[in-house]
């Protein structure tokens, strides 16, 4: 990789899960990424705006069209915001940080509750690695209903339907159409089934 990263560059190695080492090119332009987030954010959470305002600020932020019907609450925080992938009639409510340079990806009809927190990034554990990065991707499916003041790890998918009880913390893959709660988060049910004993 030679000094200058591209965006292409930065969503497919990111896309690699490989390991991003502290002061290289690759980390320089995720701090690029991280100032330009941050203008843009400001700028989204310090006033008042329109639905149709927030759909433009929103795909100004991605670098992807946004569907017209996209709903947020701001105040909204992310410290990248290019490796945002979001479906149809998507709803994010207030409060909410994502960390998405490991890629976030929102299936269509998905709810996200307030202050929920959701993290693609792990340190390296050896301390004189611990600057350096891993990338994992979080996956939410289509009509994933997220309560509020949940955190999800780097590397969770979660399925169609599922329900993440609020303040739950999910650090394993939930599948579609399972009702989980708790820290760490466990399947309790199964939408329109009874409570199962797991």
């Amino acid at each position: 990789m030679d000094n200058k990263v591209d965006i292409n560059e930065f969503l497919e190695y990111m896309a690699s899960g490989k390991i991003v080492e502290a002061g290289s090119p690759m980390s320089l332009y995720f701090h690029e990424l991280s100032q330009e987030a941050i203008k843009i954010t400001t700028e989204l959470n310090n006033k008042y705006h329109t639905p149709e305002e927030i759909v433009e600020i929103f795909t100004k932020l991605t670098g992807k069209n946004v569907d017209k019907n996209f709903r947020l609450f701001p105040p909204f925080y992310t410290d990248c915001g290019k490796n945002i992938t979001l479906g149809k009639n998507v709803f994010i409510n207030a409060g909410c940080k994502f960390q998405d340079q490991g890629g976030i990806t929102i299936g269509d009809g998905c709810l996200i509750g307030h202050n929920v927190i959701i993290t693609t990034l792990n340190h390296m554990p050896e301390p004189e690695k611990r600057q350096s990065l891993i990338p994992k991707p979080v996956k939410i499916g289509k009509n994933v209903w997220i309560g509020a003041s949940v955190t999800i790890v780097p590397g969770v998918t979660i399925g169609d339907n599922a329900i993440i009880g609020a303040g739950s913390i999910v650090v394993n893959d939930v599948p579609a159409n399972a009702v989980a709660v708790g820290t760490p988060c466990k399947i309790i049910k199964y939408v329109d089934s009874e409570v199962k004993n797991v």
